[in-house]
């Protein structure tokens, strides 16, 4: 599990290195690289989950963590971007099998109060991934390059998937839908919807790939919500969200973890092209957020003692976009101390809202309807997550092209900081360059602060409700 989850953040520490390197990928090809793993990981997390169900857990779990490190494998030799985007998929489809499936055996067959106990330390695992992923993933980076963080996957990746063929024990099967279908609408929508998104600063808004992508996108799901309507035994019943709890829960945690992985996005790009720190330094430093994320919930429990659960929730949210807030004022010059309060209360701000978020989510939803909670929750959070990235990588990359310095701008010019220095030739033109990233920087953290503070008083209000 907790290799998985820290795949999602060691990769954006990788970006610098990447485009630096013989493959060239532009930005849209970039976030791509990111955003695949990320968004597939999300699409398959309920379908997998009831797959396991219906299959076996000990079973889809290994096949998942096989695919996962064959994904891993395909990245690390690949020979154009196209590869790596399609491995990095790859291994999101086997992460998908993988998460749901950790928790399910953990807890299986334990007591109530062994239960709570194993749901705490799973959860505080997920955390501390990301943070393993940044410093991690940061270490290999650093010594090698972006394919060593792919070929050190691989052989840990093994050892874990022969640990749980020897360790775990095989649970039993429960009868239930999978809805094959259904997650390929589901899974088909929101690739769509993610191209357009991505393509559109080079595509142009308007240009026939960008609209037939976002009208496929409106399709697709549309197809999928009339299915899952339909049928008898939906496997997400998109019903659940008329309650105005859950609707709260899952559009608050959406947008959370759009700030928090928008931000993950930019934090390894700020930390090397700006600070001029190296891949495993920017992961150390990194390390900030790790704490206020581990201070959130007990930080949450205090502010809904003192004003209920909706305030403390708001509060949450709103510390979150300031810290957001607070890194879009940053540049070349910004004291790192500065910086890292900016990340730390954005980390600090998702801590204290999520729990309380996901709680009422559960407490709105019969027992009968918990695991459609549960599956809800993890969909949210990861589509949040890849939407975050692909806002993010497209705001900043727009903004960037924009505001090169004029030898380097125009039709077909370069698109990543690497890229823009490799054209210089000694110009010295390094310093306008840096400031058109950060000042893409700048609107896009800017623009999920203003988005996330908006969502906190639909979210105070839908929790009243």
């Amino acid at each position: 599990m907790t290799l998985v989850v820290g795949m999602v953040s060691a990769v954006n520490l990788a970006i610098p290195d990447l485009s630096a390197g013989p493959l060239h990928p532009s930005a849209q090809a970039v976030v791509w690289v990111v955003d695949g793993y990320v968004v597939v990981f999300a699409c398959l997390l309920v379908p997998a989950g009831a797959l396991a169900d219906r299959r076996g857990r000990k079973g889809t779990l290994l096949c998942g963590m096989g695919v996962f490190v064959a994904g891993s494998a395909v990245c690390a030799v690949a020979p154009h971007v196209g590869v790596l985007i399609a491995g990095r998929m790859l291994s999101g489809a086997g992460a998908a099998a993988v998460l749901p499936n950790t928790l399910a055996l953990l807890v299986d067959g334990l007591s109530d109060g062994a239960r709570r106990r194993a749901i705490a330390v799973w959860a505080a695992m997920t955390g501390l991934a990301a943070v393993l992923g940044n410093v991690g993933g940061g270490a290999a980076i650093q010594y090698g390059s972006w394919r060593a963080l792919f070929v050190c996957v691989v052989p840990i990746a093994v050892v874990a998937l022969a640990l749980v063929a020897a360790v775990v024990p095989v649970a039993g099967r429960h009868p239930g839908p999978v809805a094959p279908l259904a997650a390929v609408l589901f899974t088909g929508g929101f690739l769509a919807l993610l191209n357009g998104i991505v393509s559109g600063p080079q595509q142009g808004w308007l240009s026939p790939w960008v609209f037939g992508s976002l009208a496929l996108a409106g399709l697709l799901l549309t197809g999928w919500a009339r299915r899952e309507l339909r049928s008898p035994r939906p496997l997400l019943d998109p019903r659940v969200l008329a309650r105005p709890a859950v609707r709260a829960g899952a559009v608050g945690m959406a947008v959370l973890f759009l700030g928090m992985f928008g931000l993950f996005y930019l934090n390894g790009q700020y930390l090397q092209y700006a600070k001029g720190y190296g891949p495993f330094g920017s992961g150390v430093r990194l390390l900030p957020m790790a704490a206020a994320l581990l201070a959130g919930p007990r930080c949450g429990l205090v502010l809904e003692r003192r004003g209920g659960r909706r305030g403390a929730v708001a509060a949450g949210m709103l510390v979150l976009a300031s810290g957001l807030a607070t890194v879009s004022a940053a540049d070349a010059t910004t004291p790192y101390a500065l910086y890292a309060v900016g990340a730390g209360l954005t980390a600090l701000g998702c801590g204290v809202a999520t729990p309380l978020l996901s709680h009422a989510m559960m407490h709105a939803l019969p027992p009968e309807a918990a695991g459609v909670g549960s599956g809800l929750q993890s969909l949210t959070r990861e589509l949040g997550s890849a939407l975050g990235i692909a806002l993010t990588g497209t705001l900043t990359a727009a903004v960037f092209t924009a505001r090169l310095p004029a030898p380097l701008a125009g039709p077909g010019g370069p698109t990543t900081v690497a890229a823009a220095e490799a054209g210089l030739r000694g110009a010295g033109l390094r310093p306008a360059v840096i400031a058109a990233f950060t000042d893409g920087m700048h609107v896009a953290t800017l623009t999920l602060a203003g988005g996330v503070a908006v969502v906190a008083v639909l979210v105070f209000r839908w929790m009243r409700t």
